[in-house]
């Protein structure tokens, strides 16, 4: 098997623009609730489980890891003629990230099939955010919004074999890898162990004081949980031997409805991340020069 990706995007793998889907939807605040379902989606991945475990810095600064992973995710989707660059800064990155996996036999992050499922269950979880959170999308969004996906993922140097051909195989893909490939290991429970939030400090944002922290942790250790393991799939919560009842799944609907509610006056100037706010204005701009 190759453990290595192509030099570089093809010149015809130009990144998102103004008239893509994906940037009229932008990329709310909100996401940050499925954030803990993406990261153990990907370190149940043996060879990125295997990687987290020896060169992440998620233990010692959660925080400041997941701003860096949040802004890089920006770069790709929003960044225009950036996301050529930060493709490349990522591949950089990965190409010294080596080492023995769990099962004794050496790994790259630069395998093919983990670095293109880094980048494929990230849009399953964006389809996850908008089913239980998110804007609704209609089947056909949906297909357009994964081929959008499948462009960026050729701009990141994915190729075009890594990644299924369109939405229902993408869907199966999921299933599959969920059966096959994923598994309980050392880094999926150490990530689960962070949701408890007890070695956490306070995020570093103005209204966010270490007093505020600990009086909401209880309640942001019970939404984490929900939010990650309800939204799992089944197959994972049975492989991880985790707990999730008809009742709490009553729970999670009702947070889910709130969150709609309490997110739909909020304008888009703040609850969008900066990057895909301007991301919309621009499309919104370009929307209204067609129209004039």
């Amino acid at each position: 098997m190759q453990d290595h990706l192509p030099p570089g995007p093809a010149a015809a793998d130009t990144p998102l623009g103004p008239d893509s889907l994906l940037w009229r939807l932008g990329f709310p605040r909100t996401s940050l609730l499925l954030a803990g379902r993406a990261l153990l989606l990907q370190t149940m991945h043996p060879v990125v489980g295997a990687g987290v475990r020896d060169f992440s810095t998620f233990r010692e600064d959660p925080w400041g890891r997941l701003d860096r992973t949040l802004v890089s995710l920006q770069a790709q989707l929003f960044g225009g003629a950036a996301a050529v660059d930060e493709a490349a800064r990522l591949r950089q990155l990965h190409r010294s990230i080596r080492g023995v996996g769990f099962d004794g036999q050496p790994y790259s992050a630069l395998n093919p099939q983990a670095y293109a499922w880094v980048h494929l269950s990230n849009f399953d979880t964006t389809l996850c955010f908008n089913r239980w959170f998110g804007r609704r999308l209609s089947p056909s969004q949906q297909k357009e919004l994964y081929a959008e996906w499948r462009q960026v993922g050729r701009v990141l140097g994915i190729r075009q074999a890594h990644m299924p051909p369109d939405l229902a195989a993408l869907h199966a893909y999921v299933r599959q890898t969920v059966a096959d490939t994923l598994e309980d290991n050392e880094t999926a429970r150490e990530l689960l162990g962070s949701l408890r939030l007890d070695d956490v400090g306070s995020p570093p944002w103005p209204l966010f004081p270490e007093p505020l922290w600990r009086a909401l942790r209880p309640a942001g250790r019970l939404l984490l949980y929900d939010t990650t393991v309800g939204t799992l799939p089944s197959a994972l919560r049975q492989k991880l031997g985790l707990r999730w009842t008809a009742r709490d799944r009553r729970r999670l609907q009702a947070f889910a409805v709130v969150a709609r509610a309490a997110a739909a006056p909020v304008p888009d100037r703040l609850l969008q991340y900066p990057m895909a706010f301007r991301a919309q204005q621009a499309s919104r701009r370009m929307a209204q020069g067609r129209a004039s």
